[in-house]
């Protein structure tokens, strides 16, 4: 599988390579979400919210297709993130 956020439309979604099958899900705020980076861990895509205010992480668990979110107080712009050694992703501000 590869999965991706779609920055311009608000989507998360997935490409299975052995189908060529696409599903996709629409994120809360649409393309105002505007998503930008992503990582895969704990069994879940985590994701910033780049066009909120405040910005937000956004968790997507791909089994149940579910949603959560979390408000980062500070911070301009929320864009790249990475995975800690232990598993928690992590993010940076532009």
């Amino acid at each position: 599988m590869i999965w991706y956020v779609d920055f311009s439309r608000g989507y998360i979604g997935k490409l299975d390579l052995a189908t060529g099958a696409v599903k996709e899900w629409r994120r809360r705020g649409g393309p105002k979400s505007e998503p930008y980076g992503m990582v895969f861990t704990k069994g879940a895509i985590c994701t910033t919210k780049s066009g909120a205010k405040p910005n937000t992480i956004v968790r997507f668990d791909p089994g149940t297709e579910k949603f959560q979110s979390w408000a980062i107080p500070a911070g301009r712009h929320l864009r790249n993130m990475d995975v800690t050694p232990d598993g928690n992703p992590v993010m940076a501000t532009a």
